[in-house]
């Protein structure tokens, strides 16, 4: 499907209910993206967060921050929800997706192998599941999509039954 990117300056909220706090994101990004868009076009925002034990762990501010954040998500259990945003014709509907990410028992020395990479730039909790960062995961429980940023189910829910059907 063709599409283009906006690049759209948003102030993310980073605390508060993990998913109300994706989906709030996702739907400030898509109202912010309509203008630079265009009102005939659909389009869509993402957001999302990691949260251990109730708690947001937004994109880390720096290595040591990013340091941090992978210390304690270390053989833990956590939270990723992914909100998305549809603006159809000025209307618009919402929903999120939440994935149970387990790590690894990350060891010093691949803590900071991963930090190396800089792959933890800009990503909600320091890491990405979809890159080097699946070397941390030891399982998931529920969808991949989520965790990697945009819950593909979730978004053919939201885009309704005849969809694939029709593009």
């Amino acid at each position: 499907m063709p599409f283009r990117a906006v690049a759209v300056e948003v102030d993310e909220v980073e605390e508060g209910d993990p998913e109300q706090v994706a989906r709030g994101n996702a739907a400030r990004k898509a109202r912010a993206a309509v203008g630079a868009a265009g009102p005939a076009d659909t389009v869509l925002g993402a957001d999302t967060v990691v949260a251990l034990d109730g708690r947001i762990l937004p994109k880390p501010r720096d290595r040591e921050q990013a340091r941090a954040w992978l210390r304690s998500l270390s053989g833990r259990e956590h939270l990723v929800v992914s909100g998305i945003c549809l603006v159809v014709a000025g209307a618009q509907r919402d929903a999120a997706s939440a994935t149970r990410v387990r790590f690894r028992s990350l060891t010093e020395a691949e803590i900071e192998w991963y930090l190396g990479t800089g792959e933890w730039r800009d990503k909600a909790g320091g890491y990405a599941i979809q890159g080097r960062g699946a070397a941390l995961v030891a399982a998931i429980s529920g969808d991949y999509w989520t965790v990697v940023g945009l819950p593909v189910p979730t978004l053919l829910e939201l885009l309704g039954p005849g969809f694939l059907a029709g593009s």
